[in-house]
């Protein structure tokens, strides 16, 4: 699949960020719910739970240009947060995601970004927060992976979060506070 020209992705991620504020003052945040059947797809407002199954079926690369592939989570409690450099809800969450991901990592919580920017300033700020797991660089196939996962209008950040059968447990649009995102793991834990 090509992939979408850099500038293309940024007008599209600020379209999607002024819906975004449309979107959640109306209370539009994805609701996750059982389909009749996996073959149907999700709206905006149902999000079927083993959907998850898209999130692990996905390979990107780190910024290094190493490829990860998500199917090697199977089995772990999955944080999956789609962001941003440039975007400052992103910015605020990564360091409490990185200290919940130290904290939870022997309890088998992996933490994944899904980033819509370029790998060198994605390197510069995984360098700069020091942040402890993979930061993956993203197309336009990651832009339609939001939205059927929930994210219809692409906007940042969206977390979604899965259970160690790959079953979509929690979908979050827009910042997640450390005590939030810490209890929404915990309920997923033994």
């Amino acid at each position: 699949m090509a992939r979408l020209p850099q500038s293309v992705l940024i007008v599209l991620v600020a379209i999607a960020a002024g819906a975004l504020g449309y979107w959640t003052s109306r209370g539009g945040a994805p609701v996750i719910r059982p389909l009749a059947s996996s073959a149907q797809t999700a709206g905006p407002d149902s999000v079927a739970p083993e959907e998850g199954a898209r999130l692990l079926a996905t390979t990107l690369p780190d910024a290094d240009g190493k490829p990860h592939a998500l199917a090697e989570l199977k089995g772990q409690v999955v944080v999956a947060n789609f962001w941003a450099t440039w975007c400052p809800p992103c910015r605020k969450e990564i360091p409490d995601f990185s200290a919940l991901s130290r904290r939870y990592h022997d309890r088998g919580v992996r933490f994944v970004g899904l980033s819509l920017d370029n790998a060198e300033q994605v390197a510069a700020f995984r360098d700069e927060m020091q942040v402890p797991y993979p930061l993956l660089i993203g197309d336009g196939s990651t832009v339609a992976l939001a939205a059927a996962l929930g994210n219809p209008a692409g906007a940042l950040p969206f977390t979604v979060i899965l259970d160690r059968q790959g079953q979509i447990r929690h979908l979050s649009l827009g910042g997640l506070s450390k005590s939030d995102l810490e209890g929404k793991i915990s309920a997923l834990l033994p």
